[in-house]
């Protein structure tokens, strides 16, 4: 019998298996990736979020943010991501490419009713996250579902690296209907 790792299927199954868990526990190093984004200025961003839902069957990963981060002005010019992530434990890097809808009002309505009370502290800040102020702490937290958005990233890439003995990589695209190839790592 091989190691996850040695197939396509082995390592499809396994990253997904890690996106769900992240989502499913806090202290899950999937729960934390960094995500990139491109400024509308042209630079690249990266900041770390929470993943949400890892949604398998649609190929889709969720992150809350702040409506009014900077962020959100820059999906607005480039509504693409890339997400890092790094699985110490099993030496598993996934990388995933994504566009993006950003989810507000209404249609969030239910899942902020799940945010739990200090997590909603993140969302409703005076003034809006990166406006300069005039010492550490001159900012108020007052929590708002308007602030609350949803980053829905549907999926396009996914790159997966098991850094092993023996190094492999391996690409899976929306393209290819997510049928895997081998690539030189």
């Amino acid at each position: 019998m091989s190691e996850w790792f040695e197939t396509l299927d082995g390592l499809y199954t396994m990253a997904w298996d890690q996106l769900e868990q992240g989502v499913a526990d806090s202290s899950h190093p999937a729960r934390h990736p960094s995500l990139a984004t491109i400024s509308q200025s042209g630079w690249p961003e990266a900041r770390m979020v929470a993943i949400r839902c890892a949604d398998r069957a649609a190929h889709v990963l969720d992150a809350h943010t702040d409506i009014f981060s900077d962020k959100i002005a820059s999906l607005k010019a480039h509504p693409r991501v890339a997400f890092h992530f790094w699985i110490e434990e099993l030496r598993l890097q996934i990388r995933v490419q994504a566009s993006v809808e950003i989810l507000t009002g209404s249609d969030v309505a239910h899942l902020w009713a799940k945010v739990p009370q200090p997590s909603r502290q993140s969302y409703g800040i005076t003034p809006a996250p990166g406006v300069p102020i005039p010492d550490a702490l001159a900012y108020v937290k007052d929590p708002d579902q308007v602030s609350f958005a949803v980053l829905r990233c549907a999926i396009e890439h996914i790159d997966l690296v098991h850094l092993g003995q023996v190094h492999r990589r391996a690409r899976f695209t929306k393209a290819r209907d997510w049928i895997g190839e081998w690539l030189s790592p």
